[in-house]
């Protein structure tokens, strides 16, 4: 049974894609039996009931290795994000990912609010679990749809972005500069406060990224380089420091010690972050431009960078000068009106 050339001068295609289940249809020409003869075949090799599909077993946690084999390695502090993931999978109780559900994280995200987790520190880790699905989609590793697909993130409280004053820098530098257990700390926070740097930057940094007056920030979180100028002072430090060693050791414990031996009080999570904000913040405050900050800042879209606008002297002056009773002042006499 196939296709054939009847008497009238038609073709009949006669296919049975699989038994039981038989097609018969006259066409006038072969082009056309033999098109429909594959378009039946097809259509019932991809019926599930003809040729069902496997059922994906592999646990969550084998699906975040299996993200990290194919797309991780090759982002910025993908390890680390992994790590983070693992133990997301592990608290979850390492379920199935086809069985994955919405309902299975609104749960675990409903305990972790109740045990004090932050909103925002709760979305970007499920942003990130999202992002394993929908890479290894996008790879072809997995043909289901993005269990998380439908997960809305929890809209945190904006917050106020905090700074430290002249004083506080004054006084924490001093502190810093004074702490001989550790001397590359009082380096790493100089370089976050001159340029704007997020610490794992600063910290990151060695000396062929210190030259010609500025310093280059090449593993950035955007992936973007750039280059930050800095004083002559603090470039100097710098090589002489460089000159016997190859980079920073690790220090975030020891500068938060600091920082509460200081008498400096900071929001939860913003304690070296705090160098980052103090920078854009006084930076705005004397009259800096905002074009300039976001590529200071290295920041990907503007809307990032515009927290800070507010600080301008001239956003300030604007605010006053453009308010609707600029043209008035407390001896005017307002009209009423009924």
């Amino acid at each position: 049974m196939a296709i054939t050339k009847l008497e009238d001068g038609r073709w009949l295609a006669d296919v049975e894609p699989i038994k039981g289940k038989r097609f018969r249809k006259r066409f006038k020409t072969k082009g056309e039996a033999q098109r429909f003869e594959a378009m039946v075949r097809t259509k019932h090799a991809r019926q599930r009931e003809w040729n069902p599909v496997q059922q994906d077993k592999r646990l969550l946690s084998e699906l975040i290795e299996r993200w990290y084999e194919l797309h991780g390695h090759s982002i910025t502090s993908g390890r680390r994000r992994k790590n983070l993931l693992l133990l997301i999978a592990s608290r979850l109780g390492d379920p199935v990912g086809q069985r994955f559900t919405t309902a299975d994280l609104v749960a675990f995200r409903k305990r972790e609010l109740e045990e004090g987790a932050l909103p925002r520190s709760i979305n970007v880790r499920y942003s990130y679990l999202k992002t394993v699905f929908t890479e290894l989609r996008r790879l072809g590793d997995i043909d289901y749809p993005n269990p998380l697909d439908r997960l809305k993130p929890l809209k945190p409280q904006q917050s106020v972005v905090s700074f430290l004053s002249k004083d506080q820098v004054a006084v924490l530098v001093s502190a810093l500069r004074d702490y001989s257990t550790f001397p590359h700390l009082a380096l790493i926070s100089e370089v976050c406060l001159a340029t704007g740097a997020r610490w794992s930057e600063a910290q990151g940094l060695t000396l062929p990224m210190v030259r010609d007056g500025s310093v280059v920030f090449s593993n950035t979180k955007s992936k973007r380089v750039r280059s930050v100028p800095i004083s002559t002072d603090l470039q100097a430090r710098l090589e002489k420091y460089f000159a016997g060693r190859n980079r920073f050791p690790s220090c975030r414990e020891a500068f938060a010690r600091m920082v509460k031996r200081c008498g400096i009080v900071l929001p939860r999570g913003q304690c070296t972050h705090v160098l980052r904000h103090t920078f854009a913040s006084h930076f705005m405050m004397n009259g800096g431009n905002i074009l300039a900050l976001k590529e200071i800042l290295g920041h990907s879209s503007l809307n990032m960078t515009m927290r800070y606008a507010h600080l301008s002297p001239e956003y300030l002056r604007d605010a006053i000068r453009l308010n609707p009773l600029a043209d008035f002042d407390s001896s005017s006499t307002l009209v009423e009106t009924s």
